[in-house]
Parts: C-alpha cells; structure tokens; sequence
C-alpha cells in the first residue's frame, strides 16, 4: 500500500517535470542569443536526466511510470504558451516563476508521503531546481 501512494505522488511529481521540459522547449524556441539559448537548453537536459531517474525509481518500486504531463498539465502547458513573453527578460523571468511554483509544489506533494529512499532523490532533485533559479538569476540580460 506503501509502494502505491510513493509510486502515485512521484508520477505526479514526473507530470511536473514533464511540464518544465515543454515550458523550456518553448522558452528556447523564442530566445534568439546563442548563449542564453545553451544555459537554457542546459537546464532542459538536467530537467530530461531527473525525469529519467524518477522514473526508474517508480519502476524500482514496481510502478508504471506516466510519459507525459496529463491532460490538465497539457491544457496549463498550452495556456502557458500563449503567455511567455518575447522579450528575453520577460522569458528569464517566467522561468524562474515556473522553477519557483514546481519547487512550492512539490514541496506540498511530497510532505510525509515518500520512503527514504525517494525522499532523498526528490530533495536532490529540488536541489538542482533552487540552482537553475540561480543560474537563471544571474544571465547577462
């Protein structure tokens, strides 16, 4: 009973994640400077190699890891899409709006529902989150 709510609350910690590979992709369609571009494109493969590990560990807990964000995330993305800025401050800005809402999400999802071992990995992962906000924070804009 266990393994399933762990399995449970860490797919929808991957939907999240999941969520942030699109908001970048569409991020990076829009950004035109080369470096900034990178730094971006960086922070999308941190978010591909997490999603990976979480999923292996839901299968580790022999659970069926989802692919996607789900509808209701497939509706937000897309909402989300009509609304990122053009200008490159405005971009930087939104995601680090959007790195700040995942990490306050996950937060609450993961409070006292987690064993030790996904616990670990989800703070790890939170971790990396807080230092692509400051990535993010510190372009040359």
């Amino acid at each position: 009973m266990k393994n399933q709510q762990t399995v449970k609350t860490l797919n929808n910690f991957l939907k999240g994640q999941f969520m942030g590979i699109h908001a970048y992709e569409q991020y990076i369609q829009k950004i035109t400077d080369q470096e900034t571009k990178q730094k971006f494109q960086r922070i999308q493969q941190e978010l591909k190699d997490d999603a990976a590990k979480v999923a292996e560990r839901i299968q580790n807990l022999g659970g069926t890891p989802v692919h996607d964000e789900g509808l209701v995330g497939s509706i937000q993305g897309s909402i989300h899409n009509l609304m990122i800025p053009d200008q490159l401050d405005g971009i930087v800005e939104d995601a680090i709006k959007g790195e700040n809402m995942g990490i306050h999400k996950t937060e609450e999802l993961i409070d006292d529902e987690l064993d030790e071992e996904s616990l670990q990995l989800i703070k790890e992962l939170l971790n990396k989150d807080r230092e692509h906000i400051q990535m993010l924070q510190h372009l040359n804009l």
